[in-house]
């Protein structure tokens, strides 16, 4: 048989006929794209070389570029029918837009990579043969085998890769070599799988993936030589490290707590060290009256846990420009209440001979459940 009939035997329904009414539709390969124009005609025309014999389609999901990829990403779609593309608006980060981008294909085999040409995209047909001949769920591209390197990477760039992949291996059913690769392939019905249970955060969509599937995925790696990057530039950051443990968090407790409450109290435990030092450089360095200057910590307290909040617990949902103010005087409302109503429930409990410290403590929890739910809903609320 076949890898094409024997894949669409595997996955019946799962594929369709190619718009230029070739053979059905095998592989759709899909990538991320963020100011990636001077890599896209080149990714296209290495995949178009390397995929000969194959039915394919790339799906490129572009996160509102400025820099004129969608552009390319029009003029490509026009002239080659095995190129499509979404573009998001309002929307970012790699993990959902991967998701995204597999949604929108109808191929049996989905295979994930980036667009900055590090990825070797001539181990497409081996990968697609693992897949299909030994039986697996997904096969993944690893830079930590024995005959696989990472390229010319700063020795603080691996030593930040090792760790998170050494604290990949406590939540990891079985260990993988690479679990934060971006290059993969995965059966869709292994996919679907997984994709109700998806965390979306961050930039590791494998992993998510893999601690998402029920049952556990059958994976086989294959080793690569990580390229160095020609074009462009790397979308690696702090906030995708903070993404990244996130993930791990969510994937640890979030069926306990939600991983955006948990961050939203992470938060507003650090915006508490910032009242207290922030009333004692008032009060006691300044000389400012106790009211007073603990109104002007609240109000400073306030401000960065908006701010913290903004950057990270929704970075996905930012305001920017005048919303940005908007949302910032809302949040001082949201928490201002919040604060009464802290401060009161906490005052009927200790009247009621609770204890102070635990009429504190269920003051603050309510507190932070109003703050948290409320500005969801009015300050960060999904457009």
């Amino acid at each position: 048989m076949t890898l094409t009939a024997d894949i669409c035997a595997d996955a019946p329904g799962n594929h369709r006929s190619r718009p230029d009414g070739g053979a059905r539709l095998l592989l759709s390969v899909v990538v991320p794209t963020f100011n990636e124009r001077d890599n896209v005609s080149e990714l296209v025309a290495r995949i178009d070389r390397c995929l000969a014999g194959i039915a394919w389609e790339i799906m490129f999901v572009d996160d509102d570029s400025t820099d004129g990829t969608l552009d390319v990403l029009r003029d490509l779609s026009r002239s080659n029918a095995r190129v499509r593309f979404i573009q998001r608006i309002g929307r970012r980060g790699l993990a959902s837009a991967v998701v995204e981008g597999i949604l929108a294909t109808s191929s049996p085999v989905v295979a994930v990579m980036d667009c900055d040409l590090q990825h070797d995209e001539a181990l497409l047909p081996e990968m697609l043969e693992q897949l299909i001949t030994a039986d697996y769920d997904a096969v993944v591209g690893s830079r930590y085998m024995a005959a696989a390197s990472v390229g010319n990477w700063t020795k603080k760039r691996l030593f930040f890769s090792r760790v998170a992949t050494a604290l990949a291996d406590f939540v990891l059913p079985s260990k993988l070599t690479d679990p934060m690769s971006g290059f993969f392939m995965i059966r869709r019905n292994a996919f679907d799988r997984a994709v109700r249970h998806l965390s979306n955060q961050g930039y590791k969509i494998l992993l998510d993936i893999v601690l998402s599937a029920r049952p556990r995925l059958r994976i086989k790696e294959i080793p690569y030589d990580f390229r160095t990057r020609l074009r462009g530039e790397s979308k690696l950051d702090s906030i995708a490290i903070l993404d990244y443990l996130g993930l791990l968090i969510d994937k640890t407790i979030g069926h306990v707590i939600p991983l955006r409450f948990f961050m939203f109290a992470c938060v507003g435990g650090m915006g508490l060290i910032v009242h207290l030092a922030t009333l004692a450089m008032l009060n006691r360095a300044a000389g400012i009256a106790f009211a007073t200057a603990n109104l002007g910590a609240a109000t400073v307290a306030m401000m960065f846990n908006f701010q913290l909040n903004n950057q990270i617990t929704y970075r996905d949902q930012r305001l920017r420009g005048p919303r940005l103010w908007r949302g910032l005087l809302l949040f001082l409302v949201v928490c201002s209440v919040g604060a009464v109503a802290n401060v009161g429930i906490a005052r009927v409990l200790y009247e009621t001979h609770t204890y102070w410290t635990v009429a504190g403590a269920i003051g603050a929890v309510i507190g932070v459940v109003w703050n948290y739910a409320v500005s969801a809903t009015l300050v960060w609320r999904a457009r």
